[in-house]
């Protein structure tokens, strides 16, 4: 099981899963905004079921310091693309 970590020079110092680029907020992002299951997440990011809790329970107990990475991050418009099948949709919705 991996740590939530912070790196000044990855992912702009939010919190992460060690090893990986990808953060505690992606993951919350996708299960308590868009509703996907902590099973489907951790399928598609390659993860153990475990790291995607344990970034859930560092996002529920640093409310302060996720709204503030929330306010930071790059844009409440993107899309998280999952497979070729979300690009072609995406494109679609572009022309």
């Amino acid at each position: 099981m991996s740590e939530i970590v912070t790196t000044a020079d990855v992912l702009d110092g939010a919190p992460r899963i060690e090893g990986r680029r990808i953060g505690v907020h992606h993951i919350a992002k996708r299960i308590i905004d868009a509703g996907e299951s902590t099973e489907q997440v951790a399928a598609d990011y390659d993860l153990d079921i475990a790291d995607v809790h344990r970034a859930l329970v560092y996002y529920y107990d640093h409310p302060d310091e996720m709204r503030e990475v929330q306010t930071n991050s790059v844009s409440d418009d993107l899309t998280v693309v999952r497979g070729p099948d979300d690009l072609d949709e995406e494109a679609q919705q572009q022309a």
